[in-house]
């Protein structure tokens, strides 16, 4: 009876454990926002107008669609985000500082020369 518990106990950490691992690797791989945005519609205190993305796949469209990456979309309007796609494997863009930041480990961007 004792190996039945001990077993189940360590099924139990087990299964736990993967599923923390599984939901930290979704979070850290998960790309960013990407919403179809028209460029001509931006407005200081809404920012851009979230448009189909049929008009940023396709060439002949009367809007002009581009990709948004991050931000916070309010109703139909977005803002705080990029044009920029950020790069693979990181959030801030690297190092030319353009793409989305979303904070993390580390003090900051740049470093002070002595």
């Amino acid at each position: 009876m004792d190996t039945v518990r001990r077993r189940l106990r360590s099924g139990t950490v087990l299964l736990g454990g993967m599923g923390l691992l599984a939901t930290a690797l979704t979070a850290c791989s998960s790309a960013p926002d990407k919403r179809c945005v028209d460029r001509d519609s931006y407005r200081l205190a809404k920012g851009y107008k979230v448009v189909s993305d049929k008009n940023c796949k396709a060439t002949k469209v009367s809007v002009n669609g581009a990709w948004y990456y991050g931000g916070k979309k309010k109703g139909s309007w977005v803002d705080g985000g990029s044009f920029t796609k950020p790069s693979k494997g990181s959030g801030s863009g690297g190092s030319s500082h353009s793409g989305v930041h979303r904070g993390g480990f580390g003090g900051g961007h740049g470093s002070s020369g002595g």
